[in-house]
């Protein structure tokens, strides 16, 4: 799950991306609202955590111009104003949810999972197709019910494809997906990758279309 976060303090945003990173997010981190808004105009997110007294251009502005240009990317506002009207400016200018600074990681890593899954109609904290459920909180994969051990990329891509799933995506897309910047990626990372998921979780669930791209089916497709 690949976010973007835009903090100018120096000391949180070093600790939230690492911090983040470690709960299994690809972080992009920048300092200002100018970059924010190039990266969030040119970049497919996941989700973005936007703080509102960024230099150059502060993030309800940021948040104004990416809301007109009708890019729909989940925003979770940080802030230090605790006030009820900024809250609700903040909401109305199209942000999606708000964390009052200081923050607490797990509850920022648990909203914007939160965010994610309604953004993409899964109201459910697991995530399920066919016989498989993933549970992005934990980190962990089940198939009929039995444990299946993933590498973080697998895992990353699986749930790329679940929160997709009916949807034919690119090979670059989830590329922009799975690694952040300053990432190698290998040219034939995502056929391993899906490879191995296949192995492990069955043919049927990832099905390519050729020229195009995959998709996951949430059930069997019909013999």
């Amino acid at each position: 799950m690949r976010i973007l976060l835009a903090e100018d303090d120096s000391l949180l945003g070093d600790g939230l991306r690492a911090g983040l990173r470690q709960l299994g997010f690809q972080v992009d981190w920048v300092r200002d609202g100018d970059a924010a808004e190039r990266e969030l105009r040119g970049q497919a997110y996941t989700a973005a955590v936007l703080d509102l007294g960024l230099p150059r251009k502060d993030g309800l502005r940021v948040l104004a111009s990416i809301r007109a240009a009708h890019i729909a990317t989940p925003v979770l506002v940080l802030t230090a104003r605790d006030t009820v009207p900024d809250r609700i400016l903040g909401l109305d200018m199209g942000a999606d949810d708000y964390v009052v600074k200081p923050v607490d990681l797990n509850e920022l890593a648990a909203r914007l999972r939160a965010l994610v899954r309604r953004a993409h109609g899964q109201p459910q904290e697991c995530l399920t197709a066919q016989d498989v459920v993933l549970d992005p909180a934990a980190r962990t994969v089940r198939r009929a019910d039995v444990p299946v051990a993933l590498s973080n990329r697998e895992f990353d891509l699986l749930q790329a494809f679940m929160l997709g799933a009916g949807r034919v995506l690119t090979r670059e897309q989830l590329e922009q997906q799975l690694y952040s910047w300053g990432q190698e990626v290998d040219s034939n990372a995502i056929e391993v990758h899906i490879h191995n998921l296949r192995r492990k979780l069955g043919n049927a669930l990832i099905h390519t279309v050729r020229g195009v791209g995959y998709t996951l089916l949430r059930e069997p497709p019909h013999s």
